[in-house]
C-alpha cells in the first residue's frame, strides 16, 4: 500500500480514535417527582454529546410522591436509565450503596437529583482519574470553587461545625466531604461501599475513611455549585443525627 507523507494508515486511524469514557451515574432520589425530569434530560443530552459510554441509575428510596410513576414515564425516553426502588425510605447512604453495587461501567459518579453541581463538571473530575486517582471529590471549599448561589447563613454555619467535627474525629485534610458530586473508579467504589454501615447523610465520611485505609489515591477538586431550593436537610434534627453518625464512624470503622 502506498503511504503518502501526511496520510494516515487505516490502523493508525483506529489507534487515534479516543476510547469512550465508561461511566455509571448514580442518583439517589426521595420525593423527586419535579426535579428528576429536567435532570435526566440534561444528563442524557450531555452523555450523548460528550463521548461517554454511560448509564444512569436512579435509586428511588421509598418516595411517597409520584416519583415512581414519573420514572416509569421517563424510561421509554431515556434508554440509558435504570431504576432501582426501595419500598421504604432507608437513607441516602443506603440508596447510594445500592446504586454503586449495581453499576456496570468503569467509573461511578455520585450525583444529586437537583444537579447543584452541573453534570458537565464530571469532565474536570475525570482528568484526575486519568492521572491515576481512585476517588475524586468535587469541592465547594477550595479557592477555585465557583459558588453561583451560596447556602443560607445558617447552613454555612452548620457546614463549618460539621467539617470541624469530621476533621477532629475521622478525616483530616479534606475541606468538603459533603459535596454530592464524587467520581470513583469502579473497583474502588465497590471496595468502599460494599462494607458501608452509615446509611444517613454522613455516609460520605465513612466512605472517605475506608478509602484512605484501603490505600486509594484521593483528590479534592474545585467545582461549580449552586444552592438549590427544596433541600431534604432538616437543620436541627439532621445536624444531631449527623453528629452522632460521625462519632460512630470514628469508633467503628
Amino acid at each position: 500500500m502506498l503511504h503518502t507523507a501526511g496520510a494516515t494508515r487505516p490502523e493508525e486511524r483506529i489507534a487515534a480514535v479516543p476510547a469512550r469514557r465508561s461511566l455509571s451515574i448514580v442518583i439517589p432520589a426521595y420525593n423527586e417527582e419535579r426535579r428528576l425530569p429536567p435532570t435526566l434530560e440534561r444528563i442524557s443530552e450531555f452523555l450523548a454529546g460528550a463521548g461517554y459510554d454511560g448509564e444512569v441509575i436512579v435509586v428511588d428510596d421509598g418516595s411517597r410522591d409520584r416519583t415512581p410513576d414519573v420514572l416509569a414515564e421517563l424510561r421509554p425516553r431515556h434508554p440509558r436509565l435504570r431504576v432501582l426502588r426501595h419500598p421504604m425510605n432507608t437513607g441516602k447512604g443506603f440508596a447510594v450503596r445500592a446504586g454503586v453495587l449495581a453499576a456496570t461501567r468503569d467509573a461511578v459518579l455520585l450525583c444529586d437529583a437537583d444537579l447543584s453541581t452541573p453534570i458537565e463538571e464530571v469532565d474536570r473530575l475525570w482528568r484526575w482519574v486519568e492521572r491515576g486517582y481512585d476517588v475524586v471529590l468535587g469541592s465547594r471549599a477550595l479557592p477555585r470553587s465557583e459558588l453561583a448561589v451560596k447556602q443560607p447563613l445558617h447552613r454555612r454555619g452548620m457546614g463549618r461545625v460539621f467539617n470541624l467535627l469530621v476533621s477532629l474525629t475521622c478525616v483530616r485534610g479534606i475541606r468538603d466531604t459533603q459535596c454530592g458530586f464524587k467520581l470513583f473508579r469502579s473497583a474502588a467504589a465497590r471496595e468502599t461501599f460494599g462494607s458501608l454501615k452509615t446509611f444517613g447523610f454522613a455516609f460520605d465520611v465513612e466512605i472517605l475513611v475506608r478509602s484512605r485505609r484501603l490505600g486509594h489515591r484521593l483528590a479534592e477538586v474545585p467545582v461549580r455549585w449552586s444552592d438549590m431550593p427544596g433541600s431534604r436537610i432538616r437543620p436541627l434534627r439532621d445536624s444531631c443525627r449527623m453528629a452522632m453518625e460521625i462519632v460512630r464512624i470514628g469508633t467503628r470503622v
